[in-house]
């Protein structure tokens, strides 16, 4: 992982891949690395599940597009935006990042590195069992999120720079 430019737009994929479609985020972030529709002005990380450690990979990234698997009660593989307001109310529910990802919102925003914009893409997990494959409906949906990432980052990489809220 590097420093980053402040005008570096930062996809963090998290999760924990031997804990079945808790592993989602990582998944994804892999998948984008090798899809040549991701601008070059947009830094990809697998963030596993380190947290706090990753402050200094994304302190001074004006966006930042997280990708996780989010619990919130939904049929497996539902897509799940959050952004804005919805983030201020973590920790309470969610991935099991949500926490350690409040946390870093948290820590971004006490140094004054939080980012202009924060997004995150996630999928509704069917398991998160001892096991390195994803279930059917994520794995299924898991496509989606990766062009819900791809839109919402080639939105941020145009020359107004906005995200189309």
């Amino acid at each position: 992982m590097t420093d980053l430019n402040p005008a570096t737009t930062v996809v963090l994929g998290m999760g924990n891949l031997i804990y079945s479609d808790d592993g989602v985020g990582v998944h994804a972030v892999q998948r984008l690395q090798a899809d040549r529709r991701v601008p070059a002005d947009v830094l990809l990380l697998d963030g596993g599940t380190l947290g706090l450690m990753l402050l200094n990979h994304v302190s001074g990234a004006r966006r930042l597009l997280v990708l996780d698997a989010v619990d919130i009660g939904a049929p497996a593989g539902t897509l799940v935006r959050m952004e804005g307001q919805d983030l201020r109310g973590m920790p309470g529910s969610g991935s099991v990042h949500l926490l350690g990802f409040a946390d870093l919102l948290a820590a971004l925003r006490i140094t004054g590195q939080e980012p202009e914009e924060v997004v995150v893409l996630g999928i509704q997990p069917g398991s998160t069992d001892l096991g390195t494959s994803l279930s059917v409906c994520v794995s299924e949906a898991l496509q989606q999120v990766i062009e819900a990432a791809i839109a919402q980052v080639s939105k941020w990489s145009q020359p107004d720079g906005q995200s189309g809220r």
